[in-house]
């Protein structure tokens, strides 16, 4: 076996790297070859704890493990000299990364059809727009959520309808109920820190009542529901592969459907329109408009290899994440996130609840004061909770809004969702990092008890 070679990179907010990483070397060795790679392995540490008690802006956990698999696929593209997924065929040498990383996903999900993207906003999008979403519409979204699904639906010139969420943190099936009208296109439900939503009653519920239901899946991705990925119990699922997420394309994202008049729809909206009928690209027609969420065929070798990864990623969280629940169990005032399926989770975040808003706060400073980094409080968090979207809130944009001029949606400033607030305003996520050593988690969850046991 090759020697192996890990690189932690911290960043101060002015962007420069920081010269101590205080990690010993051999505990990153440890946790590299646990993951069974055979070659040098480059580890970036992309998340600098955040400063006491605030979160930082990077939701997942951070690492991206890029090895010789990820450099020999890369490298196979490059050889070629085509990066780009459509033509070119007698220069590939019989190699088309996006669509052997679409095949690969499909079986993996268990999808009758997968296509990849340039992002998981353009996943959304892309989703959103295929299943018929457009100016006018209403689309039912959580308050708690990433900014992307927002921006999808005003873009498409649709009105974002908030619905309450749950102790799951997701949808509350009760509250959409209660949001659905006769101008609800779709409902958006958000997978988030993981876990799932109760999206098996949320399918049911969009059946009856003839709505679409498209899957937020980019912070979950091969957590399942009884079984069922998610992503896989609507209409379209998307799935983010951004260089934080569990995977990694370096910038990627997909979609996935078992309707497969609405997978050639997305495969011509992400590319112009074009019909990838024929050989000749230049003589495709454009059945449709369509914009240029297109992913290079360097970007989908990398998600080759990674996705070849995830069920070790999973099993690694899974088992850190199990350690410190148990290790935190019977804490007086602490309760965890609900899970519809505990076994499903793909582990990315421990979630809890502490009795107020007041002891959350508190204890939010507490835990970085002690050294606990990444135990995040999204109730003031800018991007994926409600209360610090006043561009969202204002409508500010570069130009006029199709909500604005067809008088749909004057702004957002009356949103209100005191469950949601209720629920959030108590919550704490503490990212579950790949790299810890039973060491580390013993330390963490002796410093994490006695925080959370004080008064």
């Amino acid at each position: 076996m090759v020697p192996v070679r890990v690189v932690m990179e911290r960043f101060h907010q002015v962007g420069r790297p920081s010269p101590d990483t205080g990690i010993e070397p051999r505990s990153w060795e440890r946790f590299v070859l646990a993951l069974g790679l055979e070659s040098t392995v480059w580890l970036r540490h992309a998340v600098d704890p955040a400063p006491a008690g605030q979160c930082h802006p990077n939701p997942m956990p951070g690492f991206e493990i890029i090895g010789q698999e990820e450099r020999a696929e890369v490298e196979q593209v490059l050889q070629s000299g085509v990066f780009m997924r459509y033509g070119f065929d007698g220069a590939r040498k019989g190699r088309w990364p996006s669509l052997e990383l679409e095949t690969a996903l499909s079986e993996r999900l268990g999808a009758k059809c997968a296509h990849v993207c340039s992002s998981g906003t353009g996943a959304v999008f892309t989703a959103l727009a295929a299943c018929g979403v457009g100016a006018g519409d209403e689309v039912i979204v959580p308050p708690f959520t990433f900014v992307a699904d927002v921006e999808a639906v005003l873009w498409l010139g649709a009105v974002p309808v908030f619905a309450e969420i749950d102790e799951t943190l997701c949808l509350d099936p009760k509250s959409v109920a209660e949001k659905i009208t006769d101008k609800t296109r779709a409902v958006l439900v958000v997978h988030m820190c993981g876990a799932m939503a109760r999206v098996d009653q949320l399918a049911e519920l969009c059946s009856q009542k003839g709505v679409v239901l498209v899957e937020d899946t980019a912070q979950a991705v091969g957590a399942t529901l009884n079984g069922k990925a998610l992503g896989t119990f609507g209409k379209a699922g998307c799935y983010s592969f951004d260089f934080v997420k569990t995977i990694t394309c370096g910038e990627g994202g997909a979609v996935v459907t078992d309707d497969e008049a609405l997978h050639e729809q997305m495969q011509a909206f992400t590319d112009h329109g074009h019909d990838h009928k024929g050989r000749d690209r230049g003589a495709d027609l454009h059945p449709i408009i369509g914009l240029n969420f297109r992913l290079s065929e360097l970007h989908a070798a990398v998600g080759l290899a990674q996705l070849k990864k995830l069920d070790r990623i999973l099993e690694i969280q899974r088992r850190h994440k199990q350690f410190l629940k148990e290790g935190l169990q019977g804490l007086r005032g602490l309760t965890f996130r609900h899970l519809p399926d505990s076994a499903g989770d793909s582990a990315t975040f421990l979630s809890f609840f502490l009795p107020t808003e007041a002891v959350a706060r508190r204890k939010a400073q507490a835990l970085g004061a002690a050294g606990v980094d990444g135990c995040f409080y999204w109730y003031d968090n800018n991007w994926h909770y409600h209360r610090r979207w006043d561009h969202f809130k204002n409508l500010t944009s570069p130009a006029a809004l199709a909500v604005q001029r067809g008088g749909w949606l004057s702004d957002l400033k009356s949103l209100s969702v005191p469950q949601s607030d209720a629920i959030m305003g108590r919550t704490l996520c503490m990212l579950i990092k790949l790299s810890w050593t039973e060491s580390d988690m013993k330390q963490r969850l002796e410093r994490m008890r006695s925080v959370l046991s004080c008064g």
